[in-house]
């Protein structure tokens, strides 16, 4: 276990430096290292082996350099020797497998071929030890990239292919699993070659994977049909791509998920019946999976979803059973990306009614998720509710709604932040504005603004990421924000300004580490804010306000040096912004900033802090134009010390 972890590490750099660290030892004691770990391979009692990680990771840096060239044959021999200890057969798999997940694949090609020969006869249904068989499948998994060769040949693809569908009707439960997630990466390595085993063993197989009782193996299942709309919308893009040049596509479209809508539909909706009571956010099961899987079949069948899909959604939004309910809302919401807006419009145009009722839904699962499909409705069909009665009556139940318990409060921000893109977008410009005087949201625009901020301001905030999401609608409610909204925009400015102020205040005094995370992020939310506020500012109020805003993030230039580098990369970011919108007249400001910008600038080590400098004198320039000539010769100095830095 020592030896491995001198040997690896997660981190490339260090991983590097213990790969340089290896080959300065001498030949003759790396020598003796290695054959004392290649005969350990299958002598331990624990799993996973170290040794074979041992001679993973050895081998993982002098096989690139033309050393232990003897290795592959000898694991591959372990493997396939008649007669050799079962621990032993183990231990070499796993060894190759460590090997082909972290080398590069053009190293192993030229021996490809001999260890796909080991992986094969490890893995075959006639192996009576179901250790090595999961050892063989495992390793067959992080060797795919480098079979390309193998799966081009007809013969040697059939097996393969005849090899892993019968082990996904083992009865071990890993080695199913193993199976099947090989399955899902050859489907996305080589769908070209799949239309041979897709009818008569894949459509089969994947089906009964997501109907399994068993979690890991319906989620392999799904994942399946996933990585299938995922290819294949890839594909519809390129065929557009091809159409548009007047020319053939490169590859062909199987259309696998739109010919099998009748049969994977069901099974994904039901799945959508089968939450968890206490559902965890982080937790990935079938039901969150099959949501997905419905988004993406959406993309890329179109129209054709709707007839399989809204059958459900009608019959089970009212349902006694609240699963039932969140599980419609969530087949609504999941569908609306792919069909056409004619299409899906009148639909939703029906659906809003009740989901406004949903939004007071007794269950916690169904509100979120309600809260999460109204969102959806503002992204991709904000025609069916630009109406005056209907957004009155969207706004004023989502305005209520940021009161709800985090999860779905932060839903709600999040449908915030799309309605004010969608009224924006449906606003009428003149010709030469690109800003509308007025949209739909005006009526109730300063209203939702002061309850995002009282939202910014929740005790529970940090729950459910719902700070930053009330924060981030905030920024787009302002950065979306017509004329006759521009008091709105002033007020929110004095407001944000007082916060950053006071949170500076704050952290001079703060000197639990978690607080001081929590008012770095606090800080970087308000600067983004600013940003947000500033572009909106009339050109003739924003010296009004300079002042006190330098005077802020000077400060916090000063009290971050040498803490957080994100509270510095944002203070400056925020004085490009100043700088963008003052035009000329920041030069009042020049001596002042310009001891934090070259301090920035020579900040190699941290490059987000150096970059964001770079960024601000890039404003300067274009806002001061020659009244920036006195300090070019320092600015242009630093700007040669970064170029040298490697």
């Amino acid at each position: 276990l020592q030896l491995k972890n001198a040997l690896y590490s997660r981190e490339d750099t260090v991983k590097q430096l213990y790969q340089e660290r290896w080959l300065n030892i001498s030949e003759n004691i790396r020598n003796h290292i290695k054959t004392n770990c290649f005969n350990a391979l299958g002598t331990e009692t624990t799993k996973p082996s170290q040794a074979a990680q041992c001679v993973g990771y050895i081998a993982c840096t002098e096989l690139p350099r033309g050393q232990w060239q003897d290795l592959i044959k000898r694991l591959v021999d372990n493997v396939t020797t008649v007669g050799r200890a079962d621990n032993v057969r183990e231990a070499s798999l796993e060894a190759l497998g460590y090997i082909c997940q972290d080398i590069d694949s053009n190293v192993l090609e030229p021996q490809s071929n001999l260890i796909l020969t080991a992986l094969i006869y490890g893995m075959r249904k006639e192996e009576t030890n179901d250790n090595v068989r999961l050892a063989a499948i495992t390793a067959l998994l992080n060797s795919l990239e480098f079979t390309k060769n193998n799966f081009q040949n007809d013969s040697e693809r059939h097996y393969i292919m005849q090899v892993v569908c019968e082990a996904t009707q083992s009865s071990n439960l890993k080695i199913q699993v193993a199976a099947l997630q090989n399955l899902v990466k050859i489907l996305t390595l080589y769908y070209d070659y799949m239309e041979y085993y897709m009818g008569p063993a894949l459509f089969a197989i994947t089906m009964d994977a997501m109907k399994s009782s068993h979690d890991e193996i319906a989620l392999q299942g799904i994942e399946f049909w996933s990585n299938v709309c995922d290819e294949e919308y890839e594909l519809q893009l390129l065929q557009q791509d091809a159409q548009e040049q007047n020319r053939q596509p490169e590859r062909t479209n199987r259309y696998y998920a739109r010919g099998a809508l009748p049969y994977l539909v069901p099974v994904l909706l039901q799945r959508l019946t089968m939450q968890e009571e206490a559902d965890d956010d982080d937790d990935w099961n079938p039901c969150k999976s099959a949501g997905v899987c419905l988004m993406l079949l959406a993309n890329c069948a179109e129209n054709a979803i709707i007839p399989h899909v809204f059958p459900f959604v009608s019959a089970n939004i009212k349902h006694t059973d609240w699963r039932h309910r969140e599980a419609a809302v969530m087949a609504f919401g999941s569908m609306l990306e792919g069909p056409d807006v004619s299409s899906i419009k009148p639909i939703a145009e029906q659906a809003i009614p009740f989901l406004l009722e949903l939004l007071r839904d007794p269950n916690i699962a169904v509100r979120d998720t309600t809260a999460w499909t109204i969102g959806r409705i503002f992204e991709f069909v904000s025609q069916a509710v630009m109406t005056d009665e209907l957004l009155r009556a969207i706004g004023s139940t989502l305005v209520n709604g940021l009161n709800d318990v985090p999860r779905v409060a932060t839903n709600i921000c999040w449908s915030f932040s799309s309605l004010a893109r969608a009224a924006y977008d449906n606003a009428e410009c003149s010709e030469d504005d690109d800003t509308p005087n007025t949209y739909l949201l005006s009526p109730f625009f300063d209203d939702i603004v002061k309850k995002l901020i009282e939202t910014t301001d929740r005790t529970d905030g940090n729950q459910s990421n719902l700070r930053n999401a009330a924060y981030e609608a905030l920024m787009e409610m302002i950065r979306h924000s017509p004329k006759d909204c521009y008091v709105t925009v002033q007020k929110t400015t004095v407001t944000v300004l007082d916060r950053l102020n006071r949170v500076i205040s704050v952290e001079s005094h703060a000197s639990n580490p978690n607080d001081r995370v929590q008012i770095s992020d606090l800080q970087s939310l308000l600067c983004a804010t600013l940003q947000s506020v500033l572009r909106k500012m009339h050109p003739n109020d924003a010296p009004l306000i300079s002042d006190p805003i330098m005077q802020a993030l000077l400060q916090m230039l000063k009290t971050s040096g040498g803490k957080t580098s994100a509270v510095q990369e944002d203070a400056l970011v925020a004085i490009g912004t100043l700088v963008e919108v003052l035009g000329i007249n920041f030069i009042k400001y020049i001596d002042h900033v310009l001891p934090f910008i070259y301090e920035a600038l020579n900040n190699h080590a941290e490059y987000q802090i150096c970059s964001a400098a770079v960024g601000v004198v890039g404003d300067l320039s274009r806002s001061l134009l020659d009244k920036l000539a006195p300090y070019c010769d320092q600015i242009m100095t630093q700007l040669f010390t970064c170029l040298g830095v490697s």
